[in-house]
């Protein structure tokens, strides 16, 4: 769908029922919203590219204002003039920011394993984390890409190498992870600037200013063994008016993927909450 400015947004559909709209996580990497196809039964899932990879727009800025605001075009291009946000990782910072920015737009949120809402998110920790659960077959190519990343020559190709030699590390078993997703990529320049504007909004107390007045359902879903430290999500939702948490047991950084239902429950949750 092309949106008022030209932009062209990929906007997927999948099943029936109220609109749900999930944002990936990344930044800079590809959609997955089909990945929860199975959480979603009795909703209509609508999930999109997001700005930093094809289809969706390559260009900067990649800023958190410019991500708020081509959510706002797919909402639109969707025809929908409010939604149920349902954020993974960065993808929930994106949607919490929006529920602050532009609250008219957002009638409840699910947060899948966010970041935290001070300091680095939580985000130092998780890479340590990574780092300490690499399989050990994957220690030594790992040090080299590590090195590459560092130079001043690394390219996309480099990161999305890192992505793949972490990602078992994401979940509660890194030996039984599931295999990268076919055609994952990761742009490190959508990825590092738009980290680098979150990071930007939190020093400057966006986050902190605003989450008290985000007066709608919110739901947080955390994997037990998730890399991402739990004390962040904790934090946000004790500010928060209307917030329930739940820690997913024996489960990572992709909760249903372990324990399918996590979701959907969260889901079933968050639709008795705001009716």
């Amino acid at each position: 769908m092309v949106d008022g400015l030209g932009r062209t947004w990929t906007i997927f559909r999948e099943g029936d029922g109220r609109p749900v709209v999930f944002v990936h996580g990344g930044p800079g990497l590809n959609d997955y919203g089909s990945l929860l196809t199975s959480e979603t039964a009795g909703w209509q899932l609508i999930h999109y590219q997001q700005r930093g990879l094809p289809p969706a727009p390559t260009v900067e800025p990649f800023t958190l204002e410019q991500h708020l605001e081509d959510l706002l075009s797919v909402l639109d291009c969707a025809g929908l003039e409010r939604a149920v946000l349902m954020g993974h990782s960065w993808g929930a910072s994106l949607s919490l920011f929006a529920a602050i920015a532009v609250p008219h737009r957002v009638t409840a949120l699910v947060l899948v394993d966010p970041l935290g809402t001070a300091g680095d998110g939580g985000a130092r920790h998780m890479n340590q984390t990574l780092t300490e659960r690499l399989l050990p077959e994957n220690r030594a190519r790992a040090d080299q890409v590590d090195e590459r990343l560092a130079g001043p020559d690394a390219t996309d190709d480099d990161g999305t190498e890192y992505l793949a030699l972490r990602w078992p590390g994401y979940f509660a078993d890194p030996r039984q992870a599931p295999p990268l997703p076919p055609g994952f990529r990761l742009s490190l320049t959508a990825n590092g600037q738009t980290m680098a504007s979150l990071f930007g909004h939190i020093t400057a107390g966006t986050f902190a200013q605003g989450l008290p007045h985000v007066e709608i359902p919110v739901e947080f879903v955390l994997g037990e063994y998730s890399p991402i430290p739990h004390d962040g999500a904790f934090e946000t939702a004790t500010v928060l008016p209307r917030s329930h948490l739940t820690v997913v047991p024996q489960a990572g950084h992709l909760p249903w993927h372990e324990q399918p239902g996590c979701v959907a429950d969260a889901l079933a949750r968050v639709l008795v909450a705001k009716n």
